[in-house]
């Protein structure tokens, strides 16, 4: 990857081995045997499970951000010259965009809600989150500040 190397898409991946795994699908609102696929202002945010046994479950969240989506949507003033439109940062700060499709997605998993199988949004089970593609200008070590104290752990490339 160059410097022009453009961020358009990103991937969160959830994955738990509580007993059973699947049960993931009930804490996400998201059924695992059927991938689902959410339209947000900026792009697509499909949600599918690249793996769901009773041993281990994996939700994946897809961000796919559309540059002409995000052209369409911005209003251009007078001063503004032909071309601005199509010159902009927006894909390269998408870390901004998955907070935002995390919330419309999850929202309701989030809230703490799980419907058909309330004790799980009670219990404690093993999760481990993994996020490709964030920039993060304090490095790992704000990273680790961040997380750490409130029990997860923390590695990065």
């Amino acid at each position: 990857m160059g410097p022009w190397h453009k961020l358009d898409y990103m991937l969160l991946t959830i994955t738990t081995t509580h007993s059973p795994a699947t049960d993931l699908g009930y804490l996400l609102h998201k059924n695992p045997a059927r991938a689902q696929s959410f339209e947000l202002a900026f792009g697509q945010a499909p949600v599918f499970y690249p793996e769901a046994t009773e041993d281990r479950c994996t939700a994946a969240l897809l961000l796919d951000v559309d540059p002409v989506a995000l052209v369409r949507s911005r209003k251009s003033g007078p001063e503004s010259f032909a071309l601005e439109q199509y010159v902009n940062e927006r894909p390269y700060v998408a870390s901004s965009f998955m907070s935002k499709a995390i919330s419309r997605v999850f929202g309701t998993a989030m809230g703490g809600r799980c419907s058909g199988k309330l004790e799980l949004a009670d219990m404690e089970i093993p999760l481990v989150a993994k996020l490709s593609v964030i920039p993060c200008r304090g490095g790992e070590d704000l990273l680790r500040r961040l997380f750490e104290p409130l029990g997860y752990s923390v590695s990065a490339e």
